[in-house]
């Protein structure tokens, strides 16, 4: 972490308002110019229980949360179930102060509410000699107090961030204008006399000997603070797509929720079902009947989307599924980012599988991948999956507007019209032959029902080229062979005619590599950057094309290299397995760095693995994390 940023904490409990508190307080310092990037925590309950939100905030680009942090509000847990010590889960009351001091940064400031937190239980924090240790500035400071006296005790996050902005010497028009977009009337009036009060009297009644103060920038064009989940869902609907089905499973719930509340403005529909089987099935059906369609969810909600995925499979309607990984297996850790469902994704449902996987690694890549699996899916008929995990859901930053001023592209792909079905091939009983053997690329144009000439059966049986159930074998080779050879013209088509959807940064003459996938991605190009300073030679590929692998790409960056490091969060090293599958190759090349405790990866933990991993220093990582050697060490 430079010394020029800010890294912000706020903490409390589940429904103290924290997370919209801090997307605020984000949308302020990016309208005064910075860069944000936030990072959320939380536990699986619907009130109470330890949560934080971090922002990241500087004048230069910031694409991963930081190392540690340098300043924290906490609001304490006004939502404990049980405030004693001797409670099963400790006293929840103070966990928001008590549980975050370990990577509070040298210098840093905290500030808690000292109308909530007691004094005794703060004594008993050794506080004052850590502080001391850590040249920590602590304000206590009675924001509950302060939120009643002018309103309700809710407000108290609108005290905390009017002390944070005293502190760091903010001007307040960016959150006064925030403040005004978002309510009106007495409870603005309440609000706004919190938030004066709160850094007036900060002002007035602290002497501040700390340094940090927020970092100054501008912005040459117009910036929004979007979540992956927000590109995803705003390149479905550029896409054309115009009907999801799902059921409510974090982290996959926020695509949902986008679309739901977005399609009635423009003709979609959206369908809340009793099960994930249901949702695929819908979309599955929807698909078919000439609408483009997705669907989506997590962990085992997903898993009950198999027997649909097949289904889609064997009768080519194209699909596109989303599946946000949170930590297993079973319920595991629902709120927690993990990368640990990829084998499940490219091998789930029945068979030999036909289907495209991208897992894209930042937001702006969310949004261009969904709309090419769209694409993809349509043109070849053959579903497409978007894998992400809840770090790449749920976290924001600021983006350039002008990256989604493109084209809609509502097509659907290799479908025909009825004066095309006139000169389609038929049999004797009329039908046409939608499942031909023969197709350019695999692919067999198909009709929508109740077009003229476009009749045909769809059954999750093999079938003959109008649908019948058939099981004679020279059938079977053909239908299969067709399907397959879909997959090698999708990546001849993505390597020829689309800018390659892998990431590389670092030098091109590196001698060492570090690969990832997915929301790694950024921690990774970070910390390649900081190696490269420190005088390594290190370069970093992140892969987006898990299914058609993209092996000259890959290749190409291994041979280049020494050795490479692959970072996952995972315990099974699933993205190291699945390049040993493609390009066994190389498995004396690769070694592994893996994090699987719930949160993702800091750069400085990248930095630290390359160290000890590669450059072979004599220590074990401080983090917790895992290092695995490559094949036959």
């Amino acid at each position: 972490m430079s010394d020029d940023e800010l890294i912000w904490r706020i903490a409390g409990g589940s429904g103290d308002g924290i997370d919209s508190t801090s997307q605020n307080f984000a949308k302020a310092l990016m309208r005064s110019g910075l860069n944000v990037f936030t990072h959320r925590h939380y536990p699986s309950r619907i009130r109470g229980g330890h949560t934080y939100v971090e922002i990241r905030a500087a004048e230069n680009e910031v694409q991963s949360r930081g190392d540690g942090y340098n300043f924290l509000l906490a609001l304490g847990d006004s939502f404990a179930r049980n405030p004693q010590e001797e409670a099963y889960y400790g006293n929840e009351e103070i966990k928001p102060l008590s549980e975050n001091l370990d990577e509070l940064r040298d210098g840093g400031i905290i500030v808690y509410d000292e109308g909530l937190v007691d004094e005794d239980e703060v004594a008993d924090l050794d506080l004052e000699k850590r502080a001391e240790e850590n040249d920590w500035h602590v304000f206590p400071v009675d924001l509950r107090g302060l939120a009643k006296e002018h309103g309700r005790e809710v407000m108290r996050n609108t005290a905390g961030v009017g002390v944070t902005a005293a502190l760091l010497d903010m001007d307040l028009e960016h959150i006064e204008d925030l403040m005004a977009d978002a309510m009106g009337g007495d409870v603005l009036e309440a609000n706004l006399d919190i938030l004066h009060e709160a850094y007036e009297t900060t002002s007035e009644e602290y002497d501040f000997e700390h340094d940090l103060r927020a970092p100054v920038g501008d912005h040459d064009t117009e910036q929004a603070l979007l979540s992956g989940s927000n590109a995803i869902a705003y390149g479905a609907i550029d896409a054309g797509c115009r009907f999801i089905a799902g059921y409510p499973m974090t982290p996959w719930t926020d695509v949902f929720t986008i679309l739901s509340q977005n399609f009635p403005d423009m003709g979609g529909v959206s369908e809340q079902v009793e099960d994930e089987i249901a949702a695929a099935a819908l979309a599955v059906g929807a698909s078919h009947a000439g609408v483009k369609a997705m669907s989506g969810s997590s962990g085992g909600g997903f898993a009950l989307m198999s027997e649909p995925l097949g289904l889609a499979e064997m009768t080519e309607t194209p699909l596109v599924l989303v599946e946000s990984m949170r930590a297993g297996p079973s319920t595991g850790m629902p709120t927690k980012p993990e990368q640990a469902d990829l084998e499940f994704v490219l091998y789930t449902s029945q068979g030999d599988s036909q289907r495209v996987v991208f897992a894209p690694g930042n937001i702006e890549e969310a949004y261009e991948q969904t709309r090419l699996a769209f694409e993809i899916a349509w043109d070849y008929q053959i579903p497409a999956i978007i894998i992400y995990d809840q770090k790449l859901s749920g976290e924001n930053a600021n983006v350039d507007v002008e990256f989604f001023d493109r084209e809609p592209k509502p097509d659907l792909g290799a479908t025909l019209t009825e004066e095309e079905l006139k000169e389609a091939a038929h049999d004797n009983s009329g039908k046409f032959q939608r499942f031909q053997h023969e197709g350019e690329n695999g692919v067999s144009p198909r009709s929508l029902p109740g077009q003229k000439g476009g009749r045909f059966l769809a059954t999750g049986n093999e079938h003959s080229p109008v649908g019948h159930i058939e099981e004679d074998p020279d059938n079977r080779v053909n239908q299969m062979d067709r399907r397959l050879e879909k997959l090698e013209a999708i990546r001849t088509e993505l390597d020829d005619e689309y800018e390659s959807t892998q990431t590389y940064f670092g030098d091109d003459d590196a001698d060492y590599g570090i690969v990832t996938w997915g929301s790694s991605q950024g921690a990774v190009e970070e910390a390649v950057a900081r190696l490269n300073e420190q005088g390594h030679s290190v370069k970093g590929l992140s892969v987006s094309d898990m299914l058609p692998f993209p092996k000259t790409e890959v290749t190409e960056f291994l041979e280049s290299v020494d050795e490479a490091m692959v970072v996952e969060m995972n315990a099974t090293a699933q993205f190291r397995g699945h390049i040993q599958r493609e390009l066994g190759r190389f498995g004396e090349k690769l070694t592994s760095l893996l994090k699987y405790n719930g949160n993702p990866f800091e750069p400085a933990e990248v930095v630290e693995g390359y160290e000890v991993n590669i450059a072979d220093e004599e220590r074990e990582p401080t983090a917790q994390v895992r290092i695995e050697p490559a094949a036959g060490d």
